[in-house]
């Protein structure tokens, strides 16, 4: 399996990608539950690769660290996944 790092860089830079619905799922700590963003939404560091950045409901920012990446999804089909169905960690 890709790491997550490289499959998210991919997306981000390759032209072809680009044509693409890609949402990552992430495991919610406080939700206890994976959440889903559309990666247009992402924000992305540079001075701290391996975290992205997401706006919640509420409009506050947070720092997700690429480890808890679960899933990812293009145009509606998964294509990406860290832990199979049912063995989601908490």
């Amino acid at each position: 399996m890709i790491p997550i790092h490289e499959l998210l860089s991919r997306i981000r830079w390759d032209a072809q990608l680009a044509k693409s619905r890609f949402v990552i799922g992430y495991w919610d700590r406080v939700a206890g539950s994976v959440q889903h963003a559309d990666l247009r939404e992402v924000g992305w560091d540079a001075d701290n690769p391996a975290f992205f950045d997401l706006l919640d409901a509420e409009g506050v920012a947070h720092s997700i660290p690429f480890h808890r990446v679960r899933e990812v999804w293009q145009d509606g089909t998964l294509i990406w996944q860290r832990h199979p169905a049912g063995d989601i960690p908490a």
